[in-house]
């Protein structure tokens, strides 16, 4: 069995399962955000009084944060008034950063185990080695009161990336390049597995934009095995009790890519859909009002790093507003720690509090009509950001940078 099908099996309590078979998996932990707890807890009313485990959920403020209308407000108050009244301890409301960072980085996500969510982009803890990916609100309110929930066990694609990533190349780049190959329906209810050189010397932080994307081509969920440094993060947090889980020699694979990237260039992502992606040279000098550095696939550390790389010295062009979103706030602080925060307001960037901001087109940073972002984030639909006459590329966080200086999408090589 490759990873998925060997984690499923244990959670599901069988030797072994195979594609196509409809399990049902005991879950280890089940997380929802201001957005999406409201419909659960609707739902979870009618099916039980009490929660599985309150130790096992997780409730994040991340969407609509400080609440924006009077409808998030509400929805804000009802995610307070069930953790009160189901003693889950485990809420992040006090702007405490994104679902997806927020996880890991509290020490709620280990290798090996099932996680799942009411936001798509739960996806992300695969990096850890973990089986995660999102549920609707009414399939996660029967996880909320059973802590189950049914599968098909997904095939798998074998994704081996191997060579070295130039400068100014991350591994967004590599995720977005990928995702041409696949296209947009490529890995629909598929398990990327992710093999490699490359993928082995990946931080944690860029494992996680990886994974983070997968269901951008349709993708059930993305794993890979925990490496070194993936360890030492689960260390730091107290985690050591933990298997990891790998593929068996002969594991089965209903295709296997091979993606060389010693030649790759920062790559672009084109309106209106992900899987639209040109090397940056293609798109070069297409005009920007606006820039968004952040997002739970690009807002961590090393993201803000590379952008400030890029920025030190230079001001945003005067038609153009750069807005950055850190994912929490231990990276917020280790960034004003560290100069990175300095970097960003002496350029002229708006710095603002960790969240989702502008991404899902609902807060801080909504574009109106023939208004053009590149930004970090994952999706780029048409009017994801806003207006529908608006246009969204996404890049890695130095392209975002250099593009917010010129004032138009650059190659940072040519800063």
């Amino acid at each position: 069995m490759n990873i998925s099908e060997k984690i499923l099996a244990k959670a599901s309590n069988m030797d072994e399962v195979s594609p196509g078979d409809t399990i049902s998996a005991n879950i280890d932990v089940a997380m929802s955000h201001d957005g999406t707890s409201p419909p659960t807890i609707k739902v979870f009313e009618k099916l039980a009084d009490k929660v599985w485990d309150p130790d096992k959920i997780v409730l994040v403020f991340d969407h609509n944060v400080p609440a924006n209308t009077m409808g998030s407000a509400e929805f804000q108050q009802v995610v307070r008034d069930f953790a009160k009244k189901q003693g889950i301890k485990n809420i992040y409301k006090q702007g405490e950063g994104i679902c997806h960072q927020v996880l890991p980085q509290e020490g709620h996500v280990k290798p090996s185990t099932v996680i799942v969510g009411a936001d798509s982009h739960t996806c992300t803890y695969g990096a850890f080695g973990a089986f995660s990916t999102g549920l609707g609100a009414t399939d996660l309110a029967m996880v909320y009161a059973t802590g189950k929930t049914w599968f098909n066990v997904p095939e798998s694609l074998k994704i081996n990336v191997n060579g070295s990533l130039q400068k100014h190349v991350y591994s967004k780049d590599l995720i977005l390049n990928i995702i041409k190959e696949l296209g947009s329906y490529g890995g629909t209810y598929k398990s990327l597995e992710f093999h490699g050189d490359t993928i082995d010397n990946l931080s944690v932080d860029a494992r996680m934009t990886m994974t983070n994307m997968v269901i951008e081509c349709g993708a059930k969920n993305g794993i890979m095995v925990p490496n070194e440094d993936t360890k030492k993060y689960l260390a730091q947090r107290g985690i050591k009790n933990y298997n990891i889980t790998t593929p068996d020699k002969n594991a089965e694979y209903e295709k296997i890519y091979d993606f060389d990237v010693d030649d790759l260039r920062p790559q672009v992502a084109c309106p209106h859909n992900v899987d639209n992606v040109e090397d940056v040279d293609k798109v070069e000098g297409t005009t920007i009002n606006q820039a968004v550095l952040g997002s739970c696939t690009n807002g961590r550390y090393e993201d803000l790093v590379q952008a400030a790389e890029i920025l030190k010295g230079h001001k945003i062009h005067e038609d153009v507003q750069l807005l950055v979103f850190p994912a929490s706030r231990k990276i917020y602080q280790e960034a004003i720690e560290n100069g990175i925060i300095q970097t960003f307001l002496e350029s002229n960037a708006i710095v603002c509090n960790p969240g989702c901001g502008p991404c899902l087109g609902a807060h801080m940073g909504v574009m109106t009509d023939d208004m053009t972002c590149i930004s970090t984030t994952n999706r780029n639909f048409l009017g994801r950001m806003g207006s529908a006459k608006s246009y969204v590329y996404l890049s890695n966080p130095a392209v975002v940078a250099a593009s917010a200086i010129n004032g138009e999408i650059t190659d940072p090589s040519n800063i």
